[in-house]
């Protein structure tokens, strides 16, 4: 009969926000998992974050800013394939290249930018001006940035779901400011119940699931908005038109790894009022709430 081991709490800070992990084994094995977690997430932190100098992003956007090209390895691929078929799947809708248009948004301020500024930028959106022939992007027109920042915290809690299985964890659970992925049961053999946020802020939550083995991911318009006349303007961006999307407060989707969870409910959400069709549509368990507080989707009818 297997040991019974308690669950052991790490908290850490990582990719600009709060993250928790939770551990269940021998002792040195804890430790390990929790080492080769953190020195994960702060590779990967190192790689794509862009607010390092040295960082590889900052490489790419160097040589974007010229309109040059540059060969990308196995990995970073990997991520820009993924996103490509994310903006596919969107009708344009998630794209890593809208992250300059926070140049015209400054949240803190609260102060709606001029139309005139959005256009300027919008110049430069648009994953359909990339020239991606892999290994090997090409930036024809120049000044565009790409921002992973989208994609990069779910795959960096699934690294350590895959690390922490290869180690031999049985019981685990990483979350990153609302990006969760368990591995296994709890160590008593139960699943782990996950409380989802509700929108209005505060503690409270709106329902509670229960996961083992599997990944689930918030989006909402709730983190970074500000309100004028009336009306929220999120940190959610419509890379047509770049002004913030409407409809949808909150959207919580369950898939088997994180990247898939967070991505398909950021879509939800870009996709506004639309977004609870398409959602229905999908295979993913999910929940939405919308801004005039109206809930739907399977997680609310448990």
């Amino acid at each position: 009969m297997a040991a019974f081991h308690e669950l052991e709490e790490f908290h850490f800070s990582a990719m600009g926000g709060n993250g928790t992990m939770l551990l269940s084994g021998p002792g040195e094995l804890v430790s390990i998992a929790h080492r080769t977690a953190l020195s994960e997430i702060a590779r990967l932190e190192d790689r794509y974050s862009r607010y390092r100098p040295d960082s590889l992003l900052t490489t790419i956007n160097e040589a974007a800013s010229k309109g040059r090209s540059i060969e990308l390895d196995e990995e970073t691929s990997g991520l820009l394939d993924y996103a490509l078929a994310c903006y596919e799947l969107s009708g344009g809708l998630f794209d890593i290249t809208s992250g300059i248009l926070r140049q015209a948004w400054d949240f803190p301020l609260k102060v709606l930018p001029a139309q005139s500024e959005i256009d300027l930028l919008l110049e430069r959106v648009g994953l359909r001006h990339l020239d991606w022939k892999r290994p090997r992007l090409g930036f024809p027109v120049p000044g565009i940035e790409l921002d992973f920042g989208g994609i990069v915290k779910e795959y960096a809690v699934d690294r350590c779901i895959d690390l922490w299985s290869a180690l031999g964890v049985q019981h685990g659970l990483i979350g990153m400011a609302g990006d969760i992925a368990t591995l296994g049961s709890q160590p008593d053999g139960t699943p782990w119940i996950i409380g989802v946020a509700d929108p209005n802020g505060g503690n409270s939550v709106v329902t509670s699931v229960a996961l083992e083995g599997q990944a689930i991911a918030t989006s909402g318009n709730y983190a970074r908005c500000f309100t004028e006349d009336g009306q929220i303007y999120s940190h959610l961006l419509n890379p047509t038109t770049g002004w913030p999307v409407i409809g949808l407060s909150s959207v919580t989707v369950i898939a088997p790894k994180c990247l898939a969870a967070g991505s398909v409910a950021t879509i939800a959400m870009l996709k506004g009022v639309d977004g609870p069709e398409w959602l229905g549509a999908t295979e993913f368990s999910h929940g939405w709430i919308d801004d005039s507080g109206e809930r739907g989707g399977e997680l609310f009818k448990r």
